[in-house]
């Protein structure tokens, strides 16, 4: 078997590419400023999240709820050691009741046929995790606790989960990447500083208030959410007709 005739192609092969390649002619690209666009499209981001009335109650609401209520994870050992009197296993099972009430509301949502009816849910659950925890910080009670925790972490998934996708519907494609932004920096960026605020609280009134606190405070929130609710409605529904999702402005399905 010759091998000549095979060396010769792999030889040549490249030279063509190389000089195809050297051939080209490609008019040279004038890299923009990037600053001046970055900044106009963060201020256009930012005037559309908040200037839409819907999309800014929805956000403020979850940057509330992440604030003031979630940051009891962090008073989670308080109570499992000097409330419930427990230890590591007495934590995990708390813990274990929140996620299997979160798994709950993800599972629920997960059946709904579309996003009509979330703007109701929205405040629904947000008074149902501020409740939980507000009950939560009355019980000395480990069966009992744990039985609060679904329903508070059922609240604050359907919460959180609602607010993602009635965003993620109404909002405009071409901004869906800015508002998105503004989303996780509610969801996430708050947190942090919720941390610190009840730990600061939990030292100078005790976890419980602290809770009591972090629960009313989403409770007020959700007030506010539904006195603004029929506003609110009449700009999402639009968009909904717009989408298909609903027929006719009386198309509106009791979820």
């Amino acid at each position: 078997m010759e091998i000549y005739p095979y060396i010769t192609r792999l030889t040549s092969e490249p030279l063509v590419v190389i000089a195809s390649l050297l051939r080209m002619r490609l008019e040279p690209k004038v890299e923009k400023p990037k600053q001046p666009q970055f900044i106009a499209q963060f201020k256009e981001g930012f005037a559309y999240t908040f200037g839409f009335a819907p999309i800014k109650a929805v956000i403020l609401l979850l940057a509330l709820i992440s604030l003031m209520g979630m940051p009891y994870t962090v008073l989670m050992p308080v109570f499992a050691k000097e409330i419930l009197h427990g230890g590591a296993h007495t934590f995990g099972f708390m813990m274990g009741a929140t996620g299997f009430g979160a798994l709950s509301g993800a599972l629920y949502l997960a059946t709904r046929k579309n996003v009509v009816g979330l703007e109701r849910l929205i405040p629904m659950a947000s008074a149902l995790f501020g409740s939980g925890l507000i009950a939560f910080s009355f019980s000395r009670n480990l069966s009992l606790s744990l039985f609060l925790l679904v329903f508070t972490g059922l609240g604050m998934m359907m919460q959180m989960a609602s607010s993602n996708s009635i965003i993620q519907t109404i909002v405009d494609d071409d901004k869906r990447g800015r508002v998105m932004s503004f989303y996780t920096m509610a969801l996430m960026g708050t947190a942090p500083f919720g941390s610190l605020l009840a730990g600061s609280l939990a030292q100078w009134i005790g976890a419980p208030n602290t809770l009591i606190i972090g629960g009313v405070s989403c409770i007020l929130g959700a007030i506010a959410f539904t006195h603004n609710l029929p506003k609110l409605k009449t700009q999402i529904h639009p968009i909904y007709i717009q989408q298909g999702i609903l027929k006719s402005p009386i198309d509106v399905i009791e979820e």
